[in-house]
């Protein structure tokens, strides 16, 4: 067995080979994509890094979720542009581990923000006169750096556990990036404990998280519907509605992903809804929170009037 591990030194991206005429509009489709992702991200970094009126804690989360963002499409699509465009759809099995690695290390980093984002919609919403203890700079770092160093924790025992168990062929991955399932696929012998084991891990690194966010938002909605004007409940549901859409998005491809058995895994469908996740989702997120935000709005107005010259 372990001779026959050592054969296996690189993997196949099956990917989109299989649309061998629609390569070039699959590539011109994904690097606009990936620009405007990259575009929009770096936008509300900048917006909140620069701008006085944006210097609360939720846009300090923002500014960290678009972060994130950059990051989490930069693992996958940059890789999956060059094989539409050359053709070569191989990767080593040490590039595979490295792919794997970062995109679970910014997905599950992720996961663990959205919770924090929760947290201070709950806070300023539920106890608005105790906003700036609750949630002061230093709470704002810890609750970030834990978000960072659990996503850390995950990727590296999710990436190691897996690329510890031998593969001994064959060593075609049916997706367009080193996914779990799919390489798990690709392992030798009977993985039925190993698989267990990822989801019980999966499940409590994206439902713990989850849960939270459902108990705070539980509680907001109790602590609005007790407001007595209409509008003051229209305001503060607005404050909320971005980043329930955006948690909607995440966790219900995360979930459906990867809390499940890898029989159930379809080479079809499944990566079509990992490319939602990994390269559609990121482009609408800054695209939620600018169009549905009119601080944020405001911010970008003044940004480009100190940028346009004033006419004479």
């Amino acid at each position: 067995m372990n001779a026959n591990t050592s054969m296996v030194t690189e993997f196949l991206l099956v990917g989109f080979s299989h649309l061998a005429d629609l390569q070039g509009l699959l590539f011109s489709v994904f690097l606009t994509i990936y620009l405007l992702t990259l575009a929009g991200n770096f936008l509300i970094v900048v917006l909140v890094s620069t701008d006085a009126a944006l210097q609360s804690p939720m846009y300090f989360f923002l500014r960290v979720l678009s972060t994130l963002e950059i990051g989490y499409t930069s693992v996958t699509v940059p890789l999956l542009l060059h094989h539409l465009l050359t053709g070569q759809c191989h990767i080593s099995r040490s590039g595979c581990a490295l792919q794997m690695f970062f995109f679970l290390f910014f997905g599950a980093t992720e996961c663990c923000l959205l919770a924090a984002m929760a947290y201070d919609r709950y806070v300023a919403i539920c106890e608005p006169l105790r906003y700036p203890l609750l949630l002061s700079h230093g709470m704002c770092l810890q609750l970030t750096g834990s978000a960072w160093a659990c996503g850390v924790l995950v990727g590296l025992g999710h990436t190691s556990f897996i690329f510890s168990l031998p593969f001994c062929g064959p060593s075609a991955i049916p997706h367009f990036f080193c996914e779990i399932q799919p390489v798990l696929q690709l392992v030798c012998g009977d993985t039925s404990l190993n698989e267990l084991q990822i989801i019980l891990a999966a499940a409590l690194i994206i439902l713990c998280p989850f849960g939270l966010i459902l108990g705070s938002y539980g509680r907001i909605l109790v602590t609005i519907f007790r407001i007595p004007s209409a509008v003051g409940r229209r305001k503060a549901f607005s404050t909320c509605s971005s980043h329930l859409i955006v948690v909607s998005l995440f966790y219900g491809t995360a979930i459906f992903i990867y809390i499940r058995p890898k029989a159930s895994y379809d080479p079809v469908t499944d990566p079509l809804v990992s490319l939602f996740y990994a390269v559609v989702t990121p482009i609408l997120n800054p695209i939620i929170y600018s169009l549905r935000n009119t601080e944020v709005k405001a911010a970008l107005k003044r940004t480009m009037q100190k940028m346009v010259p004033m006419e004479i």
